[in-house]
């Protein structure tokens, strides 16, 4: 790859995206397409939309977030639905503050920070162009230099929809450079830009003592007031606030509660009427989404100050959870780590998977719900199936508790305590156990964590461990079955036919003798032993396999083993049920013969080649799982 062609091409690119007209041209350009003069909520919703939308289980996922953003589905749904969606309709939640709320390391900031790169991306596209006045530097909407009596014949004539009033300095050019004529004010295309400080901003909170409005709203220009001889007159005033820079887009507003509340009193008139006063000048109109985001704690000690009413009344708080997806969990911990300069070490399968679930039960509560304890909840909010509970009993979980996900701990902790134990240990590969002792090593370091917390997180290590050593066996077990499909084809075909056979009252006919049989109980109840199918709910079961694949033959499609999760689970299940102990004397034997430490390498090559592991984690696992299968 020649990187100075790739530059070239991109500034050729951006060259071509270049617009100039007079306002006369640009309302010719709306008249073909009202696009351009949507408002920055509409801007902000057209592009997670332009990203595709697609429903599962009942609910919208937006593409826009899913590679940044993992396990908060639900989170993200409402704040498109009930903001950005309604906001971009001109509801008047657009009229809000929009403030997310949630732990350290949830989030917020990721969140955030993917709006705006999205908006330069946005901009940079035909349906997201931006277009300004010329010059202004506030970026304005051309079509505020229609007079007021003219706007609402304008506003029929292109289907749009015309708020706001020229700024100072727009105002005075149109009397002086275009003497009132409108039609010959130039109009730019912009590309909204962070930092060209184009329609995105970002206000980050400093001592109160010491911070100045002017950061918000621009200040006066002293070196000019001597050249224009006022303080009112535009050209001596720098409109370079970040109100004044991300109009048109979006501000981000950090730790915004950490301000003093008359600092954020100049945000009551920007909400509510879209202006802003600055300077000795009229009110300034603004079109720009702000958003903003703090921990509970603070939202708390906001909440309970009284003085805080009237800007807690122009807020919308969207709470921003941490994940409560196991297999989620994951993809943060991988995302990080492939962030880092660590990424050429390897890490072992399920090893992140260990450190995410000790990471979920510390988030999760526990249900008045009986017979449900952590675990399975854990499992269920993963998505896996759990016997004896449902789809509404997931959603009943899921609504127990509103703040569930609010507290534990953050991933920046784990992923802190994998990069002490990569740096010290200076490991060439990691594995569950490296990871879950470098967790439990830090629990005493963590000075938030409590003496009763600890005690629990201790209790979730060891949960962990053991989730872990069910895999690693698993793991082992299936790559000691050569030809583990066939085997597990030919076993569930086996079941199929006797589970056939006992429901509709029938006889199994024996391939080779032609002799009719009854259907093999100790078969069946051999492999639903597998998965805790009690004697009472043996027949549910099997009735339930069979309506399975009806649905599938009525659809044209054959029934496989690997269709019914918790049917697949059983036959593997039994499957290495009866071949545990080839599997514990192979694993165990210091001094393995021949015949033994050739199966061993060809578990090792199965386990490199189809499982993901390195020589020495492959290594690893099988001494760990034999000596796991003689305890």
């Amino acid at each position: 790859m020649d990187i100075f062609e790739r530059i070239a091409a991109y500034r050729a690119e951006s060259d071509s995206l270049a617009w100039s007209g007079t306002f006369k041209d640009y309302l010719n350009l709306l008249a073909e397409d009202p696009s351009p003069a949507m408002t920055a909520h509409a801007r902000v919703y057209e592009m997670i939309e332009s990203y595709g939308v697609e429903e599962v289980n009942g609910r919208k996922r937006y593409k826009f977030f899913e590679q940044e953003i993992f396990g908060l589905d639900r989170a993200v749904e409402k704040l498109v639905e009930e903001y950005f969606h309604s906001a971009a309709r001109r509801l008047d939640v657009r009229k809000r503050i929009l403030l997310l709320m949630g732990p350290v390391s949830g989030g917020k900031s990721t969140l955030v920070t993917l709006l705006k790169r999205g908006l330069e991306k946005f901009s940079r596209t035909e349906k997201g162009a931006v277009y300004a006045i010329a010059g202004c530097p506030m970026h304005e909407d051309p079509l505020h230099l229609v007079p007021h009596e003219l706007r609402s014949d304008v506003e029929k004539a292109l289907s749009v929809r015309i708020e706001g009033n020229l700024c100072p300095v727009c105002q005075m050019r149109l009397k002086t450079e275009y003497e009132g004529n409108i039609e010959n004010v130039m109009v730019d295309r912009v590309l909204l830009s962070e930092d060209s400080r184009v329609g995105i901003g970002t206000f980050s909170p400093s001592d109160p003592k010491s911070q100045d409005i002017a950061d918000l709203t621009g200040s006066i220009d002293f070196s000019t007031i001597t050249e224009y001889g006022s303080e009112s007159d535009p050209r001596a005033y720098r409109f370079d606030g970040e109100l004044n820079k991300a109009n048109r887009g979006l501000m981000e507003f950090q730790e915004m509660l950490k301000c003093d509340e008359k600092f954020l009193w100049n945000l009551l008139s920007l909400t509510q009427e879209g202006n802003f006063k600055a300077g000795r000048f009229a009110l300034i109109s603004a079109d720009e989404l702000i958003i903003a985001h703090t921990n509970e704690s603070e939202y708390k000690s906001f909440i309970a100050n009284k003085k805080n009413e009237a800007l807690q009344s122009r807020m919308i708080v969207m709470p921003i959870p941490y994940n409560l997806k196991v297999s989620e969990e994951e993809k943060i911990y991988a995302k990080l780590i492939g962030q880092s300069d660590m990424n050429h070490i390897h890490v072992a399968p399920h090893a992140l998977r260990a450190a995410a679930i000790f990471s979920i039960l510390t988030r999760l509560k526990e249900t008045k719900k009986q017979g449900m304890d952590l675990v399975k909840k854990m499992r269920l909010y993963d998505g896996e199936e759990v016997e004896g509970y449902k789809d509404a009993d997931l959603k009943e979980l899921q609504n127990e508790y509103l703040d569930e996900g609010m507290s534990g701990v953050d991933p920046r902790y784990v992923i802190n305590r994998i990069s002490s134990a990569l740096i010290k240990q200076d490991l060439q590969c990691m594995g569950g156990l490296d990871i879950l002792r470098a967790i439990k090593d830090g629990l005493d370091q963590h000075a938030s964590i409590t003496k009763e917390e600890r005690e629990r997180y201790l209790n979730f290590i060891s949960i962990a461990r053991k989730e872990y050593d069910d895999l690693a066996k698993k793991e082992v077990q299936k790559a000691f079955v050569y030809s583990f499909e066939e085997s597990a084809r030919t076993l569930f075909e086996n079941y199929l036919d006797n589970i056939e056979a006992f429901c509709n009252w029938t006889k199994i006919r024996d391939p080779l003798t032609d002799e009719e049989l009854d259907p093999d109980e100790r078969l069946m109840r051999s492999i639903e032993e597998q998965i805790g199918i009690s004697e009472n709910a043996k027949k549910a079961f099997r009735e339930e396999i069979l309506i399975r694949i009806s649905a599938y033959s009525r659809k044209g499609r054959k029934f496989q083993y690997d269709h019914h999760d918790r049917l697949r689970e059983a036959i593997e299940k039994k499957l290495f049920a009866d071949l545990k102990d080839i599997v514990k004397i192979t694993t165990s034997t210091k001094t393995p013969d021949e015949n033994q430490l050739k199966r061993i390498n060809e578990v090792s090559k199965r386990l490199m080649d189809e499982h993901g592991y390195c020589p020495v984690c492959a290594n690893e696992l099988l001494r760990y799982v034999g000596s796991l299968l003689n305890r």
